[in-house]
């Protein structure tokens, strides 16, 4: 067992805070909310995290959803008011330099690719949509949108990059995760086999540190294991065109009593916590003795972290343990993962 210890509780946003993001140096992160405003948190000369920067005249309505890149250099924005935000700091101040505007309808989510060439959003209209950047010097970037993908049926809340290659995976309240990939003969985008085993209303997803596992959790309160297999694998499972198929090789059920809202895979310690509706964080854990085709979890911490439903759950990038949680409550906590074996 080990236990989570409550470092901070950080307030500022008015209503709820859907999401939250670290910069992947570690040193920033940044919120989003209700109120239509982003937060850019720092730490001061106290070792305490404060806002350093908010950020309000980017949309005009809430703000579901907020990403960096890879490089640091830039922060995306996805919105109820259907547009993308991404801003920089090349003047000093953070600024809104592009809008990216297409979504019919509410955004929900938006994600950088690895190499960050390829930006991904989806949305209530149904679709997923990658952009592709291109980069001038001492010109503004320009974003083309490179692919609309239909392969949805309902509102797509979530879109996760693997952590190493093109390869993007979004998840749907239609039950459904979908991954996509581009095809290098034509270079268009094409949608893989469905990965469905959910009974409800899929809302998020997210790549353990290798890639070749995916979690994913649900408004059925389950949370998913999906490995990654390949051609000539040892368990003879057929991949057509010799390609890979994604299978769900671990259910955790019985351990939440609402919907799960968010996962997040920590890509240093393995560990995976949920976020819930029952205003709890979990984190789980892999048994030593786990069969990596059958794997087994442990529940090792349960908080009621929230006085509301717990929306976020994020892993420090570089500092392992260091968990960022966020809620309807309106605030944001910082806790530390302390192992009690």
């Amino acid at each position: 067992m080990g236990k989570l210890e409550l470092l901070q509780t950080l307030t500022g946003h008015a209503g709820r805070v859907w999401s939250a993001a670290w910069h992947p140096g570690g040193k920033l992160f940044a919120s989003c909310g209700e109120d239509k405003t982003i937060r850019v948190w720092t730490k001061s000369d106290t070792d305490r995290w404060v806002a350093q920067t908010v950020l309000t005249d980017g949309h005009t309505r809430t703000i579901r959803d907020v990403a960096w890149s890879c490089c640091g250099h830039y922060l995306a924005s996805a919105s109820f008011d259907t547009t993308v935000a991404v801003w920089d700091k090349k003047s000093g101040e953070f600024e809104c330099n592009a809008t990216l505007e297409g979504h019919d309808n509410e955004v929900k989510s938006v994600t950088w690719s690895r190499s960050g060439n390829l930006l991904a959003t989806c949305s209530r209209d149904k679709s997923v949509w990658i952009w592709e950047i291109h980069h001038a010097p001492d010109q503004e970037d320009e974003y083309e949108c490179v692919a609309v993908l239909n392969g949805h049926t309902q509102d797509v809340k979530k879109v996760c990059w693997h952590p190493q290659e093109d390869l993007l995976a979004s998840a749907s309240y239609d039950n459904t995760i979908r991954m996509y990939r581009q095809d290098l003969a034509d270079s268009e985008w094409e949608m893989l086999e469905p990965l469905e085993s959910h009974s409800s209303t899929v809302w998020s997803i997210s790549f353990d540190a290798t890639g070749q596992r995916l979690a994913s959790c649900s408004e059925d309160t389950t949370v998913k294991v999906w490995q990654q297999y390949g051609p000539d694998n040892a368990l003879g499972i057929p991949c057509p065109d010799r390609g890979t198929v994604w299978k769900c090789v671990c259910t955790l059920s019985g351990y939440h009593s609402r919907s799960v809202y968010d996962i997040d895979w920590c890509k240093q310690t393995g560990l995976l916590a949920t976020a819930c509706g029952d205003d709890t964080v979990r984190i789980f854990r892999e048994a030593s003795d786990s069969d990596r085709n059958e794997p087994t979890f442990e529940l090792v911490v349960t908080v009621e972290a929230h006085s509301q439903d717990a929306n976020k759950v994020a892993w420090h990038p570089t500092v392992p343990g260091l968990l960022l949680t966020a809620s309807d409550d309106g605030e944001i906590k910082l806790w530390q993962y302390v192992d009690a074996d």
